[in-house]
């Protein structure tokens, strides 16, 4: 797993720094123009066990957490 930052240049993604092989599967996470985003050593280890978390399938379905919430 891993956390890249890039830029978007003639509707492209670049990434700062970060090889990815061809044909991975990647999540975008996108902020305003305006807004800031950083986060700090710890926030992003809990960001990276949330996300092995997920991969290791230790998480709901969206069907699962619809059936959960109180009708």
């Amino acid at each position: 797993m891993q956390v890249a930052t890039g830029t978007v240049i003639n509707d492209k993604i670049i990434l700062e720094g970060v090889p990815l092989a061809e044909g991975a599967r990647v999540t975008v996470v996108t902020r305003g123009a305006d807004e800031d985003f950083a986060l700090s050593p710890t926030q992003e280890d809990e960001l990276l066990e949330s996300l092995a978390e997920i991969d290791r399938g230790d998480c709901l379905t969206l069907d699962e957490l619809l059936a959960s919430l109180p009708r």
